[in-house]
């Protein structure tokens, strides 16, 4: 309570007693907003920013004290176009989210405990398609995207402590180490060692975690 009168004082001065008691208002709506969702997604101490959107939330497991800025996108897709899938998400402990992050499974996609996202992140498990493999059912490029059919090639895993930056993409299969670091722009497919960073498009490591010297050293 204190906290709120502080920062309704402070807009008082730049904004005027309007907009700050609106901006307070709005403040405490969201508030609530977070403890109900904290409830009916068992998620403890879950706190959730505006414009979020959460879509099959009974094959979506959460862990605690879950931190989520604006306009998250989290999709677990059971049916589309009159066809079923086996979704699974799970999100662990401490897991830091930023703002407009997509992420979307039909088959299984796990987060690990104190993982960091930046904005504009994109994971999923699959594609609007099948464009590889043995299988006569390829997509053919007459079809609208929107119509193809949903394929996984493989799950997404990401270890714990893990950090993705500003606008990294991620599409299974792709299994990201402990203490992996993807840098900002990059997109992800395959594996990813512990203790490693990578850039680029397809991201490749850049330096690794030398225990020995207890620093980041350039890989060769």
């Amino acid at each position: 309570m204190l906290k709120l009168i502080k920062i309704f004082s402070k807009k008082c001065k730049s904004d005027g007693p309007i907009l700050a008691s609106l901006f307070i208002l709005l403040r405490i709506i969201q508030k609530l907003k977070s403890i109900f969702y904290a409830k009916i997604l068992k998620a403890p101490g879950l706190n959730l920013g505006s414009g979020c959107q959460i879509f099959g939330k009974k094959y979506i497991r959460f862990g605690r004290n879950i931190s989520v800025h604006k306009n998250l996108w989290l999709e677990a897709v059971s049916e589309y176009n009159g066809l079923p899938y086996s979704p699974n998400i799970s999100i662990g402990d401490r897991v830091k989210i930023s703002d407009r992050v997509h992420i979307t499974a039909i088959h299984s996609i796990e987060i690990g405990d104190d993982v960091l996202l930046g904005s504009n992140v994109y994971i999923s498990d699959h594609n609007h398609g099948i464009y590889n493999g043995e299988t006569n059912e390829h997509s053919h490029p007459a079809e609208a995207p929107a119509d193809r059919k949903l394929y996984s090639s493989g799950s997404v895993r990401i270890a714990s402590s893990v950090w993705i930056g500003d606008n990294v993409n991620i599409v299974g299969p792709a299994m990201i180490g402990v203490g992996a670091i993807i840098a900002s722009n990059s997109v992800v497919r395959g594996n990813v060692a512990d203790g490693t960073i990578v850039a680029g498009i397809p991201a490749r490591v850049i330096k690794k975690f030398n225990h020995a010297s207890h620093k980041w050293e350039k890989y060769v």
